[in-house]
């Protein structure tokens, strides 16, 4: 994926890891593009800086996303990048029965939400040069947090389903004409980052600073070629468990980590 001169649609991105890789990109002579579902979060991520547009957008909003992206394709044509990054993660108990509400709308919005935009936009991405779709999963897609086991689920999915579109559109590419152009599809699976995705996690102790998060992922995107998967240290252990055959330590270690915490911060 080349680092600058790009049109780039991040959803999610008025706040947390989409707005500080919104503004990184902006910073290496993108055009930057944030979506998300609060204009008031939206302005203030774009304010002072040329070339960033707001768009109000809600990926769980089935029956308006296809006409969302039509008009996204419309005013901005040279769209090339599409980084699915808007989530939403709840607690929820598994030992008892309890409202599904939370879960569903976690589905709607984390699994759901990229498969119906990627879905609206890959004609436009495929057509286009130097194009590429960037899937925001987690480290728990790889390792679960059982306090969070629907968020981890809809991550697990979404790594899948990058696998196989990374495939389908490398068959897909080799027979179209020389004139369509590559799809790169990248996945970044962070580690617990202090953002605002569960109450109190901007300070939660031992999570991973924003900054630092942002510095070494663009760091890694400046590899060439990019790497498949971006993954900061941090996730590694999580990323590997299960082919370094440690997924039952890791999978103790890091919902013991997450408990202790929660639990040092409401001390």
């Amino acid at each position: 994926m080349k680092l600058s001169g790009n049109t780039i649609l991040i959803t999610g991105g008025a706040s947390g890891i989409g707005e500080a890789l919104a503004h990184r990109f902006h910073d290496l002579g993108n055009t930057v593009i944030v979506a998300g579902r609060r204009r008031e979060a939206l302005e203030r991520a774009i304010a002072g800086r040329a070339n960033m547009h707001a768009v109000e957008l809600d990926v769980s909003d089935a029956a308006g996303l296809a006409a969302a992206a039509a008009r996204l394709v419309a005013d901005f044509p040279a769209l090339n990048v599409l980084i699915n990054n808007a989530g939403v993660m709840y607690f929820e108990p598994l030992d008892t029965a309890r409202d599904l509400a939370e879960a569903e709308a976690t589905v709607e919005t984390n699994l759901l939400g990229p498969i119906r935009l990627t879905n609206a936009l890959i004609d436009h991405l495929a057509a286009r040069g130097d194009a590429a779709v960037i899937n925001v999963t987690s480290g728990l897609a790889f390792v679960p947090l059982v306090a969070a086991p629907t968020y981890s689920a809809t991550k697990a999915a979404v790594h899948s389903y990058t696998v196989a579109l990374r495939d389908a559109l490398a068959y897909t590419v080799a027979l179209r004409d020389a004139l369509e152009g590559k799809v790169e599809v990248i996945e970044l699976a962070p580690p617990g980052v202090q953002t605002a995705l569960t109450p109190g996690q901007e300070n939660r102790p031992g999570y991973l600073p924003l900054e630092d998060f942002a510095d070494e992922v663009m760091a890694l995107f400046s590899v060439v070629p990019t790497p498949k998967e971006i993954l900061v240290e941090r996730v590694k252990p999580l990323r590997l468990a299960e082919q370094d055959k440690r997924f039952d330590e890791a999978l103790q270690s890091i919902n013991e980590f997450a408990r202790k915490a929660r639990e040092q911060q409401e001390a």
